[in-house]
């Protein structure tokens, strides 16, 4: 498919690329001014260009790396209910996060997100205070999903299952005297990464200008001067508002900022030492009352186990790195569970993300509160922090009403709680989509178009669930621009480096071939 192909007038509108990103830097660098300038390309970033986009605005986004780069890859891949939030007494987060879950599962995003039973299995050491807290928890998570108006039919009602049935849904339990278990359900994204990558082709499908390898510098309320990170060449873009979305390097941006970081860390295993689980192993963590150990069935064959809460002072890396105390801490826990221990030698790779709290005193960052805030600089540029993936539509709308105001924009009211991102539809029509059932998990509605891009296309990519046409339509409209892209965000082959070093030859000709 040639350049042109790409940027002609009846190509897709959400497809984001080279040639794209060329041709608008360009058109941008002849002296455009815009409405409204997003820094970052996370989760919030990405949900507030598609915010101000779709009320009629100007938007351009930027980021010095890529889509997803930073804390929004490293998320456990929940779109979380917010039980752990109402345990800690905080209703109003709560309920927010069970709110956007609905609407998550049910408008947005159907085709990223699908139930997710937790199974906290009641085994000997599980006493009947705590077994009566987990209920109570539980039957409490039943009534946010009811007041959130998410039907039963999305999300199931928690309930007590058998042993038999325990081990059924986690064949690795610890079997000796297991008598039953509780379970719930939550929501669970196919990936964190390819959720922002969805929300921003939406945004550019809206006339949203997103600019990955572009940096910020000397920004102002009103205006920044853009680097292209890849040749140099920079400009001063200027913009009636200024919205600072970059998560933990927040500060970086806007000094007055300041954060208390904490690291939450997951191992990458093969789902086969744990036999292949269908729901979540959930253990609670000793001497804790609200919170728990995850073992999270994920894509590509993989369980992602976590998830810890450490202070992560000092300066912020581009690519956190698990610490031997939280690999060992989260083994120790869920090992509790299990009837055959895992050993350092049954994890495959590891990831953390820090979280960018705000600082807001003393106490640990585990007890720092998950609100987001909008904040206003003397120097008028608008920071959004804090809050979590799941409530990324309620922090981006909160942020586009913010620079409404002080850039006296003219624009139309909120429209993003009723409209499905590129690729989403009902799971009536997701199950009528003729493409296999990983691609149609990972693409909804577009999984044809994937496959049709041809390329050898169902061909599997280092022998996993990963075909050769998903690496290409990437590059041809998710804006991949390296092999990095390709391994690290738009798939997760790189959690694991075996895999990644053997998919890297067919990355590589992903480019040759588009």
């Amino acid at each position: 498919m040639a350049d042109s192909d790409l940027t002609a007038p009846n190509a897709d509108p959400s497809a984001l690329n080279a040639a794209r990103r060329t041709r608008e830097w360009d058109e941008l660098s002849r002296g455009s001014s815009v409405d409204l300038l997003v820094i970052g390309g996370g989760i919030t970033g990405v949900g507030v260009a598609l915010d101000a986009a779709t009320r009629g605005l100007s938007v351009v986004l930027v980021d010095k790396h890529d889509l997803a780069f930073g804390t929004s890859r490293w998320s456990s891949k929940l779109a979380h209910g917010g039980l752990r939030y109402l345990a800690s007494g905080n209703i109003g987060i709560a309920r927010e996060s069970a709110v956007e879950r609905g609407i998550l599962m049910t408008r947005t995003a159907p085709h990223l997100v699908r139930a997710m039973p937790q199974l906290v299995p009641l085994l000997p050491q599980t006493s009947f205070f705590g077994k009566s807290l987990v209920r109570t928890g539980f039957l409490a998570g039943d009534v946010l999903r009811a007041t959130a108006r998410t039907p039963s039919s999305v999300l199931p009602r928690s309930r007590a299952v058998s042993a038999s049935r325990a081990r059924e849904l986690v064949p690795a339990v610890r079997q000796a005297d297991l008598r039953g278990a509780l379970t719930a359900y939550d929501g669970q994204l196919i990936d964190d990464a390819r959720l922002v990558v969805n929300i921003a082709r939406t945004a550019a499908s809206f006339g949203a200008r997103i600019l990955t390898r572009v940096g910020a510098y000397e920004v102002s309320g009103t205006s920044a001067t853009l680097r292209d990170e890849l040749t140099g060449t920079e400009f001063l873009l200027r913009a009636r508002t200024v919205v600072n979305a970059t998560g933990v390097w927040a500060d970086q941006v806007d000094p007055s900022i300041t954060l208390r970081p904490s690291r939450g860390t997951h191992l990458v295993l093969d789902a086969k030492s744990l036999g292949n689980p269908t729901a979540a192993l959930t253990v609670p963590i000793p001497g804790e009352t609200n919170r728990f150990v995850f073992a999270l069935p994920a894509q590509l064959g993989r369980i992602y186990l976590g998830l810890t809460d450490e202070a992560a002072p000092g300066p912020v890396p581009d690519v956190p790195q698990a610490s031997d105390a939280e690999v060992d801490f989260l083994l120790a826990t869920v090992n509790t569970a299990l009837e055959v221990p895992l050993t350092r030698a049954d994890v495959l790779g590891t990831f953390a993300g820090l979280r960018p709290l705000l600082d807001t005193g003393g106490g640990s960052t585990a007890d720092l509160s998950r609100n987001h805030a909008v904040v206003r600089s003397a120097t008028d540029v608008i920071t959004v922090v804090g809050g979590k993936l799941t409530t990324y539509r309620k922090m981006a709308e909160d942020a586009v009403d913010c620079a409404v105001e002080a850039g006296g924009l003219n624009a139309g009211p909120c429209r993003t709680r009723n409209l499905p991102l590129v690729g989403a539809a009902s799971r009536a029509v997701l199950d009528k989509v003729r493409a296999p059932a990983g691609l149609v998990a990972r693409y909804g509605t577009e999984a044809e178009a994937v496959v049709g891009l041809g390329y050898d296309g169902l061909r599997q990519v280092a022998g996993l669930d990963i075909c050769a046409a998903e690496l290409a339509f990437a590059v041809s409209h998710e804006g991949a621009l390296d092999v990095d892209d390709l391994l690290d965000r738009r798939t997760r082959i790189g959690l694991v480096a075996s895999d990644r070093e053997r998919a890297l030859p067919e990355a590589e000709q992903a480019f040759r071939a588009v």
